[in-house]
């Protein structure tokens, strides 16, 4: 246990014993973590903090999921609502995810705005991170599951758009390919507040570096969708993991990366910016539904992939605390090391600051985790979720 700072208790503190905590850098033997107006007061030694439940499992950060598709029966795409995004966040709380991304993949102007209204009714949800919008300025030739007849290059309007919709929400990520937008637009952007990420490109490795030299500073599950990593060619792959400003999302879900793959892109991942975890989860979480439509498109629910018909990955049929156990027991990382992925990684990489630890002054977003690696229960703002 590192050295823990003393603190002066109030009568309204909550007080929560474990076994073990993770505060997102270091691990605590027999803490106590003081909760206080929704935020963590800090991490004691339990001895040192009277009263308060012993809670079963270990206490971890809560989980930061920046590309939530869908879950508990919604896909984005089709109930861009309200309602929609509230059920989703629930399903992914209900799992340890305790911030969210809502994303839209590539769909019509009209979706687009009403995903973006939406977005913008329930600033405050609880879990509700923000709106991704991936698409559908993507390129066609690397459209994995996107409709290809909606992808699109930018225009002025979207531009503006976008730039407002930054304005209105705590956290925009856009995922564009090089091949259809500008570096000015790219800059527009990033100056504006949103996070810029590549993806579904084939782009070679300049085109890409030319995008990070103008503000893009995120790429969209490393190696889906994309120019890939060769001896004389770097591709998007390449430029992502030689570069020290781009944070870059994997989908650890045994399906679209393979193992040894993740393994040497996490080890290899140029600093300070890193990898995080990502579920790209769909409406399936949460739910026994044998498959469901996008676009119109029926997608197939089987063995834990969600394909088209013509068996193209579509999305992954995890939430993020799969993916933890994941990189924990597939890939051999420590479990401190995955809760760092899924957890203070993606929160950094959208400058969310007092997310994703659990150190005085941070959010109480936490979970408890069972020996298998599940939650046992969730908590927002020192709130304990309902089952």
């Amino acid at each position: 246990m590192t050295d823990l700072a003393p603190i002066d208790l109030v009568s309204t503190d909550l007080v929560l014993h474990t076994d073990r905590l993770f505060d997102g850098h270091h691990w605590h033997d027999d803490a106590a973590l003081v909760i206080r107006d929704g935020r963590v007061a800090a991490v004691l030694r339990s001895g040192e903090a009277p009263g308060g439940p012993r809670l079963d499992g270990w206490i971890a950060p809560g989980l930061i999921d920046l590309q939530v598709n869908g879950g508990g029966g919604v896909l984005l795409n089709n109930d861009p609502s309200p309602e929609g995004i509230a059920r989703i966040c629930a399903a992914h709380a209900a799992l340890g995810t305790t911030g969210v991304m809502a994303t839209l993949i590539t769909d019509r102007p009209d979706v687009t705005e009403r995903a973006i209204a939406a977005a913008r009714a329930v600033v405050g949800e609880p879990g509700l991170l923000g709106l991704h919008l991936e698409g559908p300025h993507l390129d066609r030739s690397r459209k994995g599951t996107h409709d290809p007849s909606l992808i699109r290059p930018m225009t002025e309007a979207d531009l503006e758009t976008l730039i407002a919709a930054a304005a209105e929400l705590p956290c925009l990520i856009c995922t564009v390919a090089p091949e259809s937008v500008t570096a000015e637009q790219i800059a527009a952007l990033a100056g504006a507040g949103v996070t810029v990420s590549l993806g579904h490109s084939d782009c070679a490795a300049d085109g890409a570096r030319a995008a990070f030299d103008a503000g893009a500073r995120m790429v969209t599950h490393l190696f889906n969708a994309m120019s890939q990593l060769g001896h004389r060619a770097p591709g998007l792959v390449g430029a992502t993991l030689d570069d020290g400003r781009v944070w870059a999302g994997l989908i650890a879900d045994g399906f679209h990366v393979d193992d040894a793959t993740m393994r040497i892109a996490l080890r290899g991942k140029a600093g300070p910016a890193q990898m995080f975890l990502v579920s790209d989860a769909m409406s399936t979480i949460g739910t026994d539904l044998p498959g469901f439509t996008l676009n119109g498109r029926g997608i197939l629910r089987e063995g834990g992939r969600l394909t088209l018909a013509d068996g193209t990955l579509a999305g992954a049929d995890i939430a993020l605390i799969d993916a933890v156990r994941y990189v924990h027991a597939s890939l051999g990382w420590s479990l401190g090391e995955a809760l760092r992925l899924a957890a203070l990684f993606p929160a950094r990489a959208i400058g969310a600051e007092d997310r994703g630890h659990l150190r005085p002054g941070a959010r109480a977003d936490f979970l408890t985790l069972t020996p298998e690696i599940t939650a046992s229960s969730v908590w927002i703002a020192g709130q304990r979720m309902e089952a």
